[in-house]
């Protein structure tokens, strides 16, 4: 392949792996400077030099958005910053996919749905993997973010897809995953699962009964390729033939109590961390949200059964709270706070323990990343 011609009619010839890293370079200054037109630029120039279109959505795109994450997470970029350089990818691929003078194959591998997760707006994973097998010959139906479940039932029924693809980057909508996942299984749907959600080689996703699990989207393309059969639509399948730890209930009082739990957490973070009194209404109203994140990601750990996915979360949000200045031990005090009021839940409080044990080992190190240097 050749780049474009250099001054004297000269040509260079540029490989796709240098043509690839340089322009994640390029996108990465774009999108994070707020420069759609840019950002244009840089794709349409990657494709001159030969870079696929595939290649472009997944080595390209894919490591910038990380790294916009990465960036937020450890306090570099703003909120506004994340937002706006996520709109310019998400603009980029759809310019990506209609620009002019091009033509996908034809749809001649059959049909498929892709969707988010009812609440679920990190929708540029969904997206990527629908433009991927599009690019593989499947007619995508692409859905979008936080897709309801009846809405996304009601749409089967008049496409009937050979699959539904199921996105999902957020744990805690495991519970309402496993909803959607029963819920399409129902009507004779298979169900492939992919996205951060679903844990550590797709681990939930096995638990919570999806047909298939896929790492990413080309490996989701290749799980197509091969087939998966339909379920039977007559079996009848309830929720603790897949999770039978929920018999205890512990998960179903703990998320139908939560705003009992954060109040309360809050109430007695007071005098656990005396410092919260000085908090003006911002910090308080974050510290409610943290709060709150806990029980949330403590029940969701309840539903899996998993205090892994618990401790996960905690030692990210360790990272997200030392890079913003707030001590750490006001985690672990929250912790012990939400714990008086659980003693009647020993998973719970097994999974409280597993945690604050977690946070005291956990050496505060910077929040990982792509290797995007900028």
């Amino acid at each position: 392949m050749r780049a474009a011609g250099r001054p004297g009619g000269e040509e260079q010839a540029v490989s796709e792996p240098t043509a690839t890293a340089g322009a994640v370079q390029r996108l990465w200054h774009a999108v994070i400077g707020g420069d759609e037109h840019q950002a244009a630029v840089t794709v349409r120039d990657a494709l001159a030099q030969g870079v696929s279109e595939e290649t472009l959505l997944l080595q390209v795109i894919a490591p910038v958005q990380e790294k916009v994450g990465v960036e937020w997470a450890a306090d570099r970029i703003s909120v506004a910053q994340e937002h706006a350089a996520t709109a310019i990818n998400e603009r980029v691929v759809a310019a990506l996919a209609h620009r002019p003078g091009t033509s996908r194959p034809a749809p001649e591998r059959g049909r498929v749905t892709v969707a988010c997760v009812d609440g679920e707006w990190h929708a540029l994973p969904a997206r990527l993997v629908a433009e991927v097998l599009a690019l593989h010959g499947w007619r995508v139906d692409y859905l979008g973010a936080q897709t309801p479940t009846p809405h996304l039932v009601a749409h089967l029924h008049l496409t009937n897809p050979d699959a539904v693809l199921l996105s999902g980057s957020m744990p805690t909508h495991l519970p309402t995953a496993h909803g959607a996942i029963t819920a399409c299984q129902a009507i004779g749907v298979p169900v492939l699962a992919g996205g951060r959600a679903f844990g550590p080689q797709g681990c939930y996703a096995t638990a919570l009964g999806a047909d298939r699990w896929a790492a990413d989207a080309r490996a989701a393309a290749a799980v197509l390729a091969a087939g998966i059969p339909r379920p039977d639509a007559s079996a009848i399948r309830h929720t603790v033939d897949d999770l039978p730890h929920l018999g205890d209930q512990e998960y179903t009082l703990v998320a139908q109590s939560r705003t009992r739990f954060v109040k309360q957490t809050l109430a007695d973070l007071e005098d656990r961390f005396p410092a919260m009194r000085a908090y003006h209404r911002v910090q308080q109203e974050r510290t409610a949200e943290d709060i709150a994140y806990i029980v949330e990601f403590l029940a969701t750990a309840l539903y899996v059964d998993d205090p892994d996915l618990f401790t996960a979360f905690l030692t990210w949000t360790d990272g997200i709270l030392t890079a913003r200045g707030v001590p750490a031990r006001s985690l672990r005090a929250g912790l012990d706070a939400l714990a008086g009021q659980l003693h009647d839940f020993p998973r719970a409080l097994k999974m409280l323990e597993h945690g604050t044990t977690a946070l005291t080992e956990h050496a505060t190190r910077p929040v990982p990343g792509p290797d995007i240097h900028v």
